[in-house]
């Protein structure tokens, strides 16, 4: 039976600091973030991959690290990229190697809290309420599907992951 913790959402949404803060709560876990995995694999930075490779080529990568990671091990706290649940193989490894947690955010949170980042290839044109909506309005219907959703806005990192001690079973 695989027991790990695994992030889905949008980019800005807090996946990276909520695993983190959640990694020093359950030491015993291992944290997991798929796009360091990929940078350190790759030894490119994820804007750069995008850039010389394409997007598909990023996904194609991306689907290799999920499915190692979610198939081979357990007890990992594992943040995924913003479009990785777009994806039906990626789906189904996380749903198979344990719950899921949707960190949902309003796209206007969500603004806030990236808008002097310059390392979102998707956003690189175009960066605006909007586009985030956009993005988040097509990805919603697999977004649902978690196993858990957890309202992130207006909360901190220590308020969420009490919310989410208080619904997993570890």
């Amino acid at each position: 039976m695989n027991n790990n913790i695994i992030f889905i959402g949008m980019m800005g949404c807090g996946k990276t600091t909520v695993s983190m803060e959640l990694s020093k709560v359950l030491p015993e876990f291992k944290l997991v973030d798929i796009d360091n995995e990929i940078e350190k694999s790759t030894q490119k930075k994820i804007s750069e991959i995008f850039l010389r490779h394409g997007e598909a080529f990023f996904r194609m990568l991306e689907t290799e690290k999920i499915r190692y990671f979610c198939k081979q091990k357990s007890n990992q706290i594992i943040s995924a990229g913003g479009g990785a649940f777009e994806n039906e193989e990626n789906r189904k490894n996380m749903f198979d190697s344990g719950t899921v947690i949707y960190l949902k955010t309003s796209a206007e949170e969500i603004y806030k809290r990236i808008k002097n980042e310059t390392h979102r290839p998707l956003l690189r044109n175009n960066f605006s309420v909007e586009k985030i909506n956009e993005i988040m309005t097509k990805r919603e219907k697999n977004y649902k599907l978690a196993d858990i959703i957890v309202d992130t806005t207006g909360k901190t990192p220590q308020n969420i992951i009490k919310e989410i001690l208080g619904v997993i079973n570890v």
